[in-house]
């Protein structure tokens, strides 16, 4: 498995920052670690007033920017890229037609499918956060089977994991798991800590002991010290 990971280029989609460290942060380190490229689309940034703040403080879009681009230092990764740093379009991804969505990501953005030609893909889960699941969809569409003649075709298409995903009808059932003990879980906390106004105390949802018990218990489903889990959507080898 360390051979494959070596020769792939990963291609992260997050609808927002943070979001790219709790799905892929070890499997990231690892592809990095083992010379493969790394590369991340995240949606949108925006002034985010979170309902926990009781003093009606503001996290400024350019606070979310500057620590989504401290944790691609940490990971290391190849590039990354914000397509919507804007209050309007914030956590607004399903008021924006799928065509548009699927357009920047095959073409329009600057990490493009179609211009840097990735190996395999990370998509969010569909759930209740309305941004996930618009941009599920559009990866959906992104990666569509077709001739690899005619288009970027990426042979490993994956799901991604995260807490908030125990909430919903449809239960999130993993079948590919990637072994992130010992320094790709360090790597993966370290990143999410740079996500400072996102990080939540423990025991919430957001908080760097949940993310870290989550890699646990999924390692633990596979007799690993820690792992990330995703479901397959395409594994083509």
């Amino acid at each position: 498995m360390d051979d494959f990971l070596s020769r792939q280029r990963l291609l992260v989609i997050s609808p927002h920052a943070d979001d790219e460290t709790l799905f892929s942060g070890g499997l990231m380190s690892k592809i990095k670690s083992l010379g493969g490229e790394v590369f991340v689309i995240c949606f949108s940034v925006g002034n985010l007033d979170h309902f926990d703040d009781k003093d009606g403080h503001i996290v400024e879009r350019n606070v979310r920017q500057y620590e989504l681009g401290k944790a691609m230092e940490v990971l290391g990764v190849d590039d990354h890229e914000i397509l919507f740093i804007s209050d309007e379009k914030h956590l607004r991804m399903d008021a924006i037609p799928r065509r548009d969505l699927v357009n920047l990501l095959e073409r329009e953005a600057r990490l493009a499918t179609e211009k840097i030609r990735p190996t395999m893909m990370v998509l969010p889960a569909p759930s209740f956060n309305q941004d996930h699941e618009a941009i599920y969809h559009a990866g959906i569409t992104c990666t569509r089977p077709h001739l690899a003649t005619l288009k970027s075709f990426q042979n490993v298409v994956l799901i991604a994991d995260m807490p908030q995903l125990a909430w919903g009808r449809v239960g999130f059932q993993p079948n590919v798991y990637v072994d992130i003990s010992g320094e790709h879980l360090k790597r993966k906390l370290d990143a999410y800590r740079c996500h400072k106004s996102q990080v939540r105390p423990d025991p919430h949802q957001g908080s760097v002991e949940t993310v870290e018990l989550l890699a646990k218990m999924r390692g633990r489903e596979v007799s690993l010290e820690a792992a990330e889990a995703y479901e397959a959507l395409r594994f083509l080898m």
